[in-house]
């Protein structure tokens, strides 16, 4: 793997959502960088679903993997992956993102959120005219808010998918434990059969229930890691649900594409609340 050099001008800014998208997104990022090289980043798994929405060059991105010349993409929708995410600008990258809950992306991608995942499909593809009419007209409109209240007038408008009462309260159930739940004790709980609740989250999610339980824990161990309030790597493996530090190794290579330790220096470096010495792993 390439070695991560982030961007050295950029500008960023973010919006929560509004009463109107509460629920549906996490939030809307405007990024615009300022100076010209090769730079790389990584997303360890995210728990979202983004929508990009490119006004600059190209960004590169491969899931798992370092991308190439093939894996140009500009404005387009990605789905859920349980895995590293790795993205090259050139300096002149320029956008709007996305970031949609798992509920909200179904409300409003609908079914396909299942073409979705694992994938990155370009935004008249997804949301065909309604998608390149929303690009054209965030490019021609000045300024991150006003942008930002296009997009969410846009949202609010298409997230006409309702999921099911049942897979909601799953969910619900899921991410209260942090995935540390058994995908047996989900389905006894709503009176489904196991296969029947696999069924439903992917064509809800796109995944079903053991990757997204996965990522829920990989998430939580992350959390722990930057608030320090776990005895190190085996204090937060205990406390995320894994079996061993060991087993939480193993997660962080598959989901974040290295080690918990080189994770943790990497982020240290933006973020002074991962300087604490913490065992290796």
């Amino acid at each position: 793997m390439s070695d991560i050099v982030a961007p050295v001008a950029f500008e960023m800014v973010r919006r929560p959502p509004s009463q109107r998208t509460a629920g549906l997104i996490s939030g809307i990022t405007g990024y615009r960088e300022t100076a010209r090289g090769r730079f790389s980043q990584r997303e360890a798994a995210p728990l979202a679903v983004p929508l990009i929405i490119s006004f600059g060059t190209p960004f590169r991105i491969g899931l798992g993997r370092d991308p190439d010349a093939a894996d140009r993409q500009r404005s387009f929708a990605a789905g859920l992956y349980a895995g590293a995410v790795h993205i090259e600008s050139d300096g002149g990258a320029d956008c709007v993102q996305v970031d949609f809950t798992p509920h909200g992306a179904y409300r409003f991608f609908g079914g396909a959120v299942v073409d979705l995942a694992a994938r990155m499909i370009e935004i008249g593809d997804v949301l065909g005219h309604e998608g390149a009419q929303l690009r054209e007209r965030l490019g021609a409109t000045n300024g991150w808010q006003r942008r930002f209240d296009i997009v969410e007038d846009f949202i609010a408008d298409r997230a006409n998918h309702l999921p099911s009462p049942e897979i909601e309260f799953a969910y619900r159930l899921m991410a209260r434990s942090g995935g540390d739940i058994r995908i047996a004790v989900l389905a006894k709980e709503i009176g489904w059969s196991r296969k029947h609740l696999v069924d439903r989250f992917r064509s809800e999610f796109g995944l079903a229930p053991k990757p997204l339980a996965r990522m829920m824990r990989f998430h939580r161990a992350c959390r722990l890691a930057r608030t320090g309030t776990s005895s190190g790597w085996a204090g937060i493996a205990a406390d995320s649900g894994f079996a061993d530090q060991a087993h939480l190794v193993r997660e962080f290579v598959s989901l974040a594409g290295e080690p918990p330790t080189a994770w943790a220096r990497r982020l240290a470096q933006a973020d002074s609340r991962l300087t604490r010495p913490v065992a290796e792993g």
